[in-house]
């Protein structure tokens, strides 16, 4: 099994939690402990051979040619260790991975705490400090700006270089600053290229990069033949609505509230807490050159459930959202504010609190 997250979420507490619950023995290799990648280095399949009841290897990416020596440990039918890997990237930037332990390793995303986590009557804390434990758990704003200020100059200068990038951390936070300006639009290489002097294929580079270390959502549009101009380039989020608003230079719920990104904001946030209560797998927005958009379509047992992030006490429906309904062929579309109640707006439509969310069944017409 395999851990998957950015860094600071908790991956390591969780899987010491599972260490210390085994009832056999267990051992915990830390490939960012010196001692542990030497360790590794020197005998790395004599020691995953000889290894018995649980193995956690932390950081996995930082020592990618143990994926190899993984395989036929694996496919050994008298092993026994069970094996849980925990990384800080995503596997598609981790050379060669999918393909050395295809069928072998089932992928779990652990991300940054949600609503049901934090709990719903701290919604607003959450939506401004973001969901890394010690940013939302800080003291004080002050706190708060601090170790984002730490967490952001670390990914930067030791996290990105670690992953063997030799793009520039100067090069890499000027275009991460760049894109909390862009968050929640439809991606554009070539004008952030020509903002950053640089080519489109930099910039594209630069936003895998982000986006295999969980610090970017790359959504993609949903098209088919519906004789309709469909709009075709993914949406871009910031994955982390604390990290946002750290880059946007905000340190209170008031400067967000006067900030021209207050709706982008809120979307993104909504997008991931639905994310995380309904899973990441076939998740697409959907436009129109002619301006009829949906925030996000869910694909779930054969139906197509839509989602739309307003920040605002009253929301109404809009011709968008009944043309996207018509053209989708929605089950239902809820649209999520940071309201109260929940009521409906028309047929098919409903308002819901995004605290209400996570209960939501994609199971059946409603």
């Amino acid at each position: 099994m395999a851990l998957l997250g950015a860094r600071q979420t908790g991956k390591t507490t969780l899987a010491r939690e599972v260490a210390a619950a085994w009832r056999g023995s267990s051992t915990v290799f830390d490939l960012e402990a010196a001692a542990d990648r030497h360790a590794l280095s020197a005998t790395p399949e004599r020691i995953l051979r000889q290894s018995s009841g649980l193995v956690v290897v932390d950081e996995i990416q930082r020592m990618p040619e143990l994926l190899e020596i993984l395989r036929p440990v694996c496919d050994e039918p008298a092993r026994k260790a069970v094996f849980l890997l925990l990384g800080s990237v995503s596997w598609d930037l981790i050379q060669d991975a999918s393909e050395t332990l295809a069928g072998r390793v089932q992928f779990v995303d652990v991300g940054g705490l949600s609503l049901p986590e934090a709990g719903f009557e701290n919604l607003d804390r959450l939506w401004m400090r973001g969901g890394f434990p010690r940013a939302y758990l800080a003291r004080s704003e002050g706190a708060w700006t601090c170790w984002m200020r730490s967490f952001a100059r670390t990914f930067l200068e030791r996290d990105v270089p670690g992953l063997g990038s030799r793009v520039s951390p100067e090069a890499l936070g000027r275009f991460w600053r760049m894109l909390a300006h862009c968050h929640g639009q439809t991606w554009n290489a070539a004008e952030l290229g020509r903002s950053l002097d640089a080519t489109a294929k930099t910039v594209n580079h630069y936003r895998d990069l982000l986006a295999g270390t969980f610090m970017v959502r790359v959504l993609p549009p949903w098209f088919e033949n519906l004789g309709k101009r469909l709009v075709k380039s993914p949406k871009v989020y910031l994955r982390d609505s604390g990290i946002l608003h750290f880059l946007l230079g905000l340190e209170t719920r008031r400067d967000l509230v006067a900030h021209p990104r207050y709706a982008a904001s809120w979307e993104g946030f909504a997008l991931e807490q639905t994310l995380a209560a309904h899973g990441q797998h076939e998740a697409y927005f959907y436009a129109t050159q002619r301006g009829a958009e949906l925030d996000l379509l869910l694909l779930r047992r054969g139906r197509r459930w839509g989602f739309e992030f307003k920040c605002t006490d009253a929301p109404r429906t809009t011709r968008s959202m009944h043309v996207a309904t018509s053209d989708l062929g929605l089950t239902h579309l809820w649209v999520l504010y940071p309201g109260e109640r929940e009521h409906p707006l028309a047929d098919g439509i409903t308002a819901l609190p995004l605290s209400r969310m996570p209960g939501v069944k994609l199971e059946a017409a409603r």
